[in-house]
């Protein structure tokens, strides 16, 4: 691994690297690592399929390209010579680097094929002896070499003289050791797979990656992986060996028998294992030089005693145990588990954040303020794990990834509430105890991740019947920066309280509605998924959206959460004044567009609050003519986004005014900052003269600016590189567009492609079996299960790997989506 953090050095922020799906563990690890600290973009990719990586290809952008070929576990192949062809043609500056640790120098050379960087682990084949650490790297660039070698003198990393000198000695047996455990290994492929196992090894004649292999390799390797169907049949094999011993590694004169997934593969959490194909029950072993005989015999005793396999009198031999298949009254029973799909199944669900256009602060005090939905939203995944945890990867919080067991949480602190039933307007300060001091106690100091995790564990435990305490991972990303007034905590509260009513069966997806029929007189019109969720199910979201916010803020105005879920505009007046209170959608809203600055100023929400109360305490008349004259901007702003017959023109012009004014009366009240008015001082230069003001609270933030419909792009992007150099993150995006949105369920909605089974092993990205198929049922409304065909590409890989610039149309392109 040292090699690789020297060779990952020569990366800068902003470059995007592509690695493959099936990596050695130590490499994800680092690869996570350069993601979270240093900016950089990794996308994880199947590289046993060389077109695949083509979308992932960028000209000037992609840096590196990391492979490995045979992958460790899985031993797929990778056509190391096609992908160097295909990333040079398209990315002439990128580096091809190849892990060759499984093969050896002596049995592959990645550079023959077109790698620009090759990296061993020498504790491995190298060395051939396990009793050093050390990392090789070859190359075939000069500038490379000087680069990579100044960072080895730099940091210290280099070998000792002894270190050096077991390395060397290693070397000189290289070829002899390589020739008799790649012969002993082809003989243990052979064993295994003659007695019914799934066994990857290149060397067997099924293997689908053979032919590349031959033409890119002297060799098959001495590592070979098999599943045996059951995790806990393979922890009695490997616990019942006693040649092989127990071991993460491999390349030693000795042989090696591990379980990747509770071993070297462990700190990959067990929801991207199962999306990547990484079975559970999967042995790898590592062949040594030991007799042949002497190991084939240990392995078969470990088999028998585990159950594994028996002997069979009429084949005088020893075969396979497999277990029944489900037919009959267990096979019907197995048919109503289609019913329970929404429990084996992802769900990908999103909300949009919230913009204040008028009544910022005043808002506080009794003045109606007019907020909308803005096109940046949160995006949230849950994934089945299946293994009796729970856990959540909090993307923007830092790379936040944590997981519980399930039956270790504070159960006896939960006061269920029915499925008919709506949360008690407290929180259950006795259940929030019970999670701050149990669950989460290892959590203290990280604010942040601490109470989205509270958020997400109180809901889970309150909203979990008995018996349904499901297994899951879930993941949220956003493309609203955090913290900067945007509603980024409303739209995650959305997000995690949708998928938990979905996986707790508290919301429905409506059935679609009947084909368009001419013959029958029926019509049906296509709204693209607008208008899709029914009011019922948006007003249950909501209320739990208002709990999470509550837990979040401690008194919320129901504002953000009310919009992420609703979508379009809204006016809200605080209740305890004289005007009405409540809130009220705006009908007829129409979509604005606006660009949200980012001035990355943090702000002080409660203070700045707490300063215009001040100010009105000790200025009363001043503050009370200024709120005053921001509900007359809300009023007249709000009939002019109501109004079906104004012209365009005149509304945006009137717009602009009203954010002119507002904007004004906010500074008075003394909540702007210096890094908004130079926001709103470019914006308003001669050559742009649009319209800008604060929103939320001020103080840094985010500053909003009304873009005309016929403002020109070449001018809309000048302004933007212009407030980039200046440091600020500028966003274009529209305001008043959908809220709640659902990635349909219906198989006709899907544009996700499958991937093809394969009798006798886990499919890869399958996460739990398939469903029984009913073949009775030929309608197109049913949800998308898992066929003879294949199964569902997983989203969790491609949902966590893609750029932020990406994810709304990766989103997208998966399918109906169904909004509120």
């Amino acid at each position: 691994m040292a090699a690789l953090d020297v060779i990952l050095r020569i990366l800068k922020p902003g470059d995007e690297v592509i690695a493959g799906d099936d990596l050695y563990g130590g490499t994800n690890r680092l690869l996570a690592y350069i993601r979270t600290h240093v900016s950089v973009t990794v996308h994880h990719v199947d590289t046993t399929v060389p077109e695949a990586l083509h979308k992932f290809i960028h000209p000037t952008k992609t840096a590196m390209v990391l492979l490995e070929s045979p992958t460790n576990p899985l031993i797929k192949i990778v056509d190391l010579a096609t992908i160097s062809k295909d990333v040079k043609e398209r990315a002439p500056n990128a580096i091809i680097v190849v892990d060759n640790t499984m093969m050896s120098p002596y049995l592959q050379r990645p550079l023959e094929h077109g790698a620009d960087i090759v990296y061993d682990s020498a504790t491995k084949y190298l060395s051939g002896h396990h009793d050093l650490m050390a990392g090789a790297i070859t190359c075939n660039r000069d500038d490379l070499a000087k680069q990579m070698g100044f960072t080895i003198n730099a940091i210290g990393n280099a070998l000792t003289p002894i270190d050096s000198f077991l390395l060397l000695r290693g070397i000189k047996t290289l070829a002899l050791r390589m020739d008799r455990q790649q012969a002993t290994a082809n003989a243990v492929a052979n064993y295994l797979n003659n007695l019914g196992f799934h066994v990857n090894y290149p060397g067997l004649v099924d293997h689908p990656g053979r032919e590349i292999h031959e033409r890119i390799a002297d060799g098959n390797g001495a590592v070979l992986s098999f599943e045996t169907g059951s995790k806990e049949l393979s922890e009695r094999i490997v616990g019942g060996t006693r040649l092989w011993g127990i071991s993460v590694s491999f390349g030693c004169v000795n042989s090696l028998i591990s379980m990747p997934c509770v071993m070297s593969h462990a700190s990959i959490d067990a929801a991207t294992r199962a999306a990547r194909g990484l079975p559970e029950d999967l042995i790898r072993l590592c062949v040594g030089i030991e007799d042949v005989h002497d190991l084939l015999d240990d392995l078969e005793r470990a088999l028998v005693n585990a159950g594994a396999v028996e002997y069979n009198v009429s084949q005088n031999r020893y075969v396979r145990v497999r277990r029944p298949e489900a037919s009959g009254t267990i096979a019907r029973a197995l048919e109503k588990l289609e019913l329970d799909t929404v429990l084996d199944k992802e769900w990908l669900v999103s909300a949009p954040g919230k913009v204040i256009l008028f009544g910022e602060h005043a808002v506080v005090h009794g003045v109606t303020a007019i907020a909308a939905a803005v096109d940046l939203r949160c995006y949230g995944l849950t994934t089945p794990r299946n293994d009796g945890k729970l856990s959540v990867h909090f993307h923007d919080i830092e790379g936040f990834y944590h997981e519980w067991d399930i039956e270790a949480l504070p159960w006896d602190s939960v006061t269920p509430i029915a499925a008919d039933d709506e949360h008690p307007e407290a929180l259950d300060q006795k259940l929030i105890t019970a999670i701050s001091e149990g669950p989460l106690k290892e959590l203290e100091g990280e604010c942040t991740a601490f109470a989205a995790s509270l958020v997400f564990l109180y809901m889970y435990l309150i909203l979990s019947e008995a018996g349904r305490r499901p297994s899951i991972n879930f993941t949220a990303r956003s493309t609203l920066p955090v913290g900067a007034g945007l509603g980024s905590s409303a739209s995650f509260s959305t997000c995690a309280a949708t998928a938990l009513l979905l996986l707790q069966r508290r919301i429905t997806i409506p059935a679609p509605p009947d084909p368009a029929s001419p013959s029958k007189g029926h019509i049906h019109v296509s709204h693209q998924g607008r208008r899709a969720l029914p009011q019922p199910l948006a007003e249950e979201v909501n209320r739990w959206a208002f709990v999470a916010e509550n837990i979040l803020h401690g008194n919320p105005s129901g504002v953000d959460n009310s919009v992420s879920v609703f979508g379009g505009a809204l006016a809200y007046t605080r209740p305890g004044f004289e005007r009405k209170s409540g809130m009220e959608p705006i009908q007829g809203f129409k979509s604005l567009r606006f660009l949200l600055t980012n001035s990355k100023v943090p702000r002080d929400t409660k203070k700045l609050v707490t300063g215009v109360g001040e100010k009105k305490a000790n200025e009363p008349e001043l503050v009370n003519g200024i709120l005053n004259a921001i509900q007359s901007i809300s009023d007249e702003a709000r009939r002019a986004l109501a109004d079906p017959e104004i012209p365009r023109g005149a509304l945006l012009s009137a717009l602009s005014s009203l954010i002119h004014e507002n904007h004004g009366h906010l500074v008075t009240l003394g909540v702007s900052h210096p890094s908004l008015e130079l926001i709103r001082s470019i914006t308003a230069a001669e050559s742009y003269q649009l319209a800008t003001k604060l929103t939320g609270a001020g103080g840094g933030g985010c500053a909003v600016t009304l873009v005309p419909d016929d403002f020109e792009a070449q001018y809309l992007q000048n302004l933007i590189d212009e407030l980039v150099r200046e440091g600020f993150q500028p966003y274009l995006t529209s305001v008043g567009g959908s809220g709640l949105g659902i990635l349909s369920p219906y198989d006709y909605h899907s544009n996700r492609r499958t991937v093809a089974a394969r009798h006798g092993a886990q499919v890869p990205g399958q996460i739990t079996p398939p469903e029984t198929p009913n073949p009775g049922d030929e309608s197109s409304s049913r949800l998308n299960v898992d066929s003879a065909a294949g199964v569902l590409e997983p989203l969790r890989p491609s949902f966590e790997m893609s750029s932020i610039s990406e994810l709304p149309s990766w989103a997208e392109s998966l399918g109906r989506w169904l909004y509120v």
